[in-house]
């Protein structure tokens, strides 16, 4: 098994190899938050290229099996992490739900789809951290019906404080195969972004807000 450096690095290279990650300081992207910024990541992309897809998969059963020891149940939140989280599932032979935003309005008006025995041991599978709101939605959701929580596994985090913070007031242990400071250390080997790109990065890093503030002038 790599090591989490290495799983990492890699992770952050086969991102920015597919252009599931994209930096564009100059020109900022729109989060449906509204707020602004010069890094966006397109997990999805992941799924469209098979030789990628399978080492991702790998890396999150790994980690799995690493951190969250006697995992009976894995679940995914809709709708970025229904594919990665039903393939680790299948990889490691456990059962699959997944978690709405918010419960269905019709039907039997579900939030967790799929069979979910009280007790199980269960770890959440994300593709991507950014505030983690929704994670924690989901989070929560599936400890509401009576599940042993054990964590989340996601893909990429932007590592930002207002996440690191909400996921520790909720007691959820994150482990990510990569992370934004290990890709700006990939970016800047690749010479993707130059010294002043790379500062601007930070600082959108530092303080999000303020950065989206001052883009929009």
């Amino acid at each position: 098994m790599n090591s989490d450096k290495e799983i990492a690095v890699e992770t952050a290279r086969n991102l920015l190899q597919i252009n599931a990650i994209k930096l564009n300081p100059e020109n900022p992207f729109t989060w449906a938050s509204g707020l602004r910024s010069p890094i966006y990541c397109d997990n999805r992309r992941i799924w469209s290229f098979p030789a990628i897809r399978s080492r991702v998969i790998e890396s999150l059963v790994s980690v799995i099996q690493t951190y969250y020891t006697g995992a009976e149940l894995i679940a995914g939140v809709a709708t970025g992490a229904i594919a990665p989280g039903i393939l680790v599932a299948e990889r490691m032979h456990l059962p699959f739900v997944y978690v709405r935003s918010t419960p269905k309005a019709h039907g039997l008006g579900a939030q967790v789809e799929g069979y979910a025995p009280e007790g199980s041991r269960t770890v959440v599978v994300e593709d991507l951290i950014s505030t983690a709101k929704s994670s924690l939605s989901a989070y929560r959701a599936l400890k509401d019906k009576g599940l042993n929580m054990l964590g989340m596994a996601a893909i990429f985090t932007y590592d930002l404080d207002v996440a690191r913070t909400s996921l520790e007031h909720a007691g959820c242990p994150l482990i990510t195969l990569s992370n934004y400071h290990t890709l700006m250390e990939v970016a800047r080997k690749q010479k993707l972004v130059d010294a002043e790109q790379l500062l601007q990065l930070q600082e959108w890093r530092n303080n999000p807000g303020a950065w989206s503030n001052a883009s929009i002038i």
